[in-house]
């Protein structure tokens, strides 16, 4: 059940703000944003009524019905280094969540709302050419309570780090067709107030898809987790000693370019096909982005130049 609970407690996925929530990247991961301040909305519904245990097979919980609710505000800033071909970014995002489990057990019945696990990424480092996006970057999630067991609490309760890589390959030069691809490595430290210690995990999300008339994305996407750690700690329930959990989903996403405000509308949905050792159901997502700040590419070339570098690397299109 805090599995489920913790679904929500990922930040806004828009510009990368984070990867912990499953099935929020989508076509945007791996792609790197130009130079900018960017502000980035992002809700997002988990809901299921299906848990699993540590071997797949079904638990017969009479009833249950778990619901997510997450928003999350990020801010994110894209600064480019001509003389390096280098993008360095950084980002910060709060997540408010509110998640209810409800079944004819009344132990494993909660109601909570609160602040989720604040999203800090120092940097991440990017390049872009024509056919290829590489980023890379380390961020920390960072709790904003004590985790108390048996209370479902919104927060994870525990620092968490996570490091990524990503690549997004374009099939032709105008980035119309492409596939994306982020994998991120998740270490948990112990648990605040309690002697629990989560297992590190690892998460890979994607999708591919086209840009149809430079206004219209869409495409197929996909995500999956497994975690490669056991659970540990002196008061860690037996039921879940040895426990991993995974799962797998597959879904599709749109995204409109509103060229008006200068931003993006995403809509996303992912449903899981497998699960072990946690909830199993779906996620709806939708997101606003809108591009603050960017700086302003010179208007024209200097008789007798090719290209002014600034327009033509240090602010490429979105």
């Amino acid at each position: 059940m805090v599995l489920a609970i913790l679904l929500a407690a990922g930040p806004a996925a828009a510009q990368d703000l984070g990867h912990r929530t499953v099935g929020t990247q989508g076509l945007s991961a791996g792609k790197q944003s130009g130079p900018g301040l960017y502000v980035t909305d992002q809700l997002v519904f988990y809901g299921a009524e299906t848990a699993r245990d540590r071997n797949g097979a079904r638990i017969p919980i009479e009833d249950l019905h778990i619901e997510a609710l997450g928003n999350g505000l990020g801010l994110t800033f894209v600064y480019y280094l001509p003389e390096l071909a280098t993008y360095l970014s950084a980002t910060a995002a709060v997540p408010l969540a509110h998640a209810s489990v409800s079944s004819s057990r009344p132990e494993v019945s909660i109601d909570r709302l609160g602040l989720g696990d604040v999203f800090l990424q120092p940097l991440r480092v990017g390049w872009r050419v024509d056919h290829l996006d590489v980023v890379s970057g380390y961020a920390l999630y960072v709790p904003t309570g004590l985790f108390q067991l048996g209370e479902g609490m919104v927060s994870g309760g525990q620092y968490t780090h996570e490091w990524s890589l990503g690549i997004a390959a374009f099939a032709d030069t105008e980035r119309r067709f492409f596939a994306t691809a982020m994998a991120s490595y998740h270490l948990y430290e112990q648990k605040l107030g309690i002697d629990i210690t989560r297992g590190d995990s690892v998460q890979i999300q994607g999708g591919a898809g086209a840009s149809l008339f430079g206004l219209v994305e869409i495409g197929a996407v996909g995500a999956a987790l497994w975690q490669v750690r056991d659970d540990r700690g002196s008061e860690l329930p037996p039921a879940l000693q040895g426990a991993r959990d995974r799962t797998f989903a597959l879904g599709g996403e749109i995204g409109i370019t509103l060229a008006a405000i200068d931003g993006r509308i995403t809509a996303r949905y992912s449903r899981e096909l497998e699960a072990r050792a946690r909830a199993e159901g779906q996620i709806l997502s939708f997101q606003l982005s809108l591009a603050a700040w960017q700086p302003t590419a010179p208007a024209t070339l200097d008789e007798g130049d090719e290209r002014a570098p600034e327009a033509a690397e240090g602010a490429p299109s979105r």
